[in-house]
């Protein structure tokens, strides 16, 4: 299974949390459509088996026009396609552009409802409002998308837990597909980090951050769904396809500025400047630059990337691919947390995180990583 990810950067305007690429200069829409189909032909042989997942997200996709999303699905073979995932503002989801991606081959939607809080909302600088979350779901039912997914947010300043119960049951009331939740993030460059560094603002303690983290997994494994990777619950069957091909290493391309190819020897990475991106593809170049993979740091992501599963690290499949050394390593590493209850090793011989293990786990991957 390879996947197709296809980035699309523009946004009506900026969310203080964001650091992801994006721009709101609209106007270069029609050219960067043309942009995006052109380099999806000129790397047509990436992926020699054919794309099974496509993953359009950004920035806000939903700010393109039916025929400009058309102009890309006639441009991509997605034939052997059996998840493809358009990325959506709840309140870019009108009866009108409904209907346009239900004509679509689009069948999974996620959207970033973040909190059911206006206040909170506004804060985020979010263009949507907690109603049109709902609204934009009736309306994706009626247009025969079956698989919706929503975002959430936790841990904002002064957030408490009876505020954040109350997103998870507004979340759950959707009767989505998927739902995941991530721990605000203060990242750097962002309006958000310099708001905090200012002292405007105030990150909540640790202990409540994982109070709040420990509810959301005690309320959405009650309501049936499974926790199938740190962040991500999923209804059984439902697990998103397209980003299970990151953290269990499968090949995909990245298609636009600033998105990122994996072919299981290399990463590639477009660059970040719409400009710059446009003008090299019109020349029939692709802006990018290349990192080769060693051994060391294939592990490291092998470690990094399956523990965030509720697989864990197949020791079998880590033996045959990296060799006994790096095992003895690994289970040595790890004996002291199996001890502490932090990892557990399973009768197939699985290596994975307990859930006390949940709580601290990039120190215990920290800890699994060649250095």
């Amino acid at each position: 299974m390879a996947g197709l990810y296809i980035h699309i950067p523009f946004c009506a305007s900026r969310c203080i949390y964001c650091g992801f690429f994006s721009t709101t200069r609209h106007a270069m829409r029609d050219r960067y459509v043309d942009a995006l189909c052109r380099e999806i032909a000129l790397r047509n042989n990436y992926l020699h088996d054919g794309i099974h997942t496509i993953y359009i997200g950004g920035g806000t996709p939903s700010m393109l026009s039916e025929e400009q999303l058309q102009r890309l699905f006639d441009t991509i073979d997605y034939s052997k396609a059996d998840e493809i995932t358009l990325e959506c503002n709840p309140d870019d989801i009108t009866p009108d552009y409904a209907s346009v991606i239900g004509r679509l081959p689009v069948n999974r939607v996620s959207m970033g409802a973040q909190t059911f809080s206006d206040a909170r909302l506004r804060f985020l600088r979010r263009r949507h409002s907690s109603a049109d979350v709902r609204h934009a779901v009736t309306l994706l039912r009626k247009a025969g998308i079956g698989n919706i997914s929503v975002d959430l947010m936790y841990g904002f300043p002064d957030e408490t837990i009876d505020e954040w119960n109350d997103d998870i049951t507004r979340a759950l009331d959707l009767d989505v597909e998927h739902i995941s939740a991530y721990s605000l993030m203060y990242e750097e460059n962002t309006p958000l980090h310099k708001i905090l560094c200012e002292g405007k603002i105030a990150e909540i303690d640790e202990e409540l951050s994982s109070a709040m983290y420990s509810t959301l997994i005690d309320r959405l494994t009650a309501a049936g769904y499974e926790h199938y990777e740190i962040s991500n619950f999923a209804r059984p069957g439902r697990r998103s396809r397209h980003n299970s091909s990151y953290w269990t290493a499968i090949p995909y391309i990245g298609i636009g500025a600033a998105a990122h190819s994996f072919d299981g020897a290399s990463r590639q990475w477009n660059v970040a400047d719409i400009d710059k991106y446009v003008t090299s593809i019109e020349r029939g170049e692709i802006p990018m630059e290349r990192e080769e993979l060693d051994r060391d740091t294939r592990f490291n992501d092998t470690v990094m990337l399956r523990l965030r599963t509720c697989e864990g690290i197949d020791l079998n499949v880590l033996a045959r691919d990296f060799g006994p050394e790096y095992l003895s390593g690994c289970l040595s590493a790890a004996r002291r947390y199996i001890a502490d209850d932090l990892l557990e090793r399973t009768p197939d011989n699985h290596l994975r995180l307990t859930r006390r293990g949940l709580f601290v786990s990039d120190m215990i991957m920290s800890d699994l990583m060649k250095v």
